[in-house]
């Protein structure tokens, strides 16, 4: 099934992005190589694909687990969390209708 993962900013999470980054994409990387992952990539405070000093709201990810309690444990493993990125990381199913 897809899992909706939801990564909440932390307050200056986004001054802690580029430390964690190579870890974090590292983290992503497997679901990546293994088909599961449907979509990726962080949320900007403003409507601008580079928002600077602004920062960015969080992130979000798309992707195939078997359960939603191995969904909730990847989240829990992100580097992103546990680096301070984020304050926390919701999970949720996500039924893909479109396309």
């Amino acid at each position: 099934m897809l899992y909706a993962i939801i990564g909440r900013e932390a307050e200056g999470g986004s001054a802690l992005r580029p430390a964690h980054r190579e870890a974090h994409l590292a983290h992503v990387k497997p679901l990546l190589d293994q088909g599961r992952l449907i979509i990726a990539g962080p949320r900007p405070n403003i409507d601008a694909a580079e928002p600077g000093s602004a920062g960015y709201a969080g992130s979000l990810i798309i992707a195939e687990f078997d359960s939603l309690e191995a969904a909730r444990a990847w989240a829990d493993a992100d580097p992103y969390l546990a680096g301070g990125v984020f304050e926390s990381a919701e999970v949720h199913p996500f039924l893909q209708v479109l396309p």
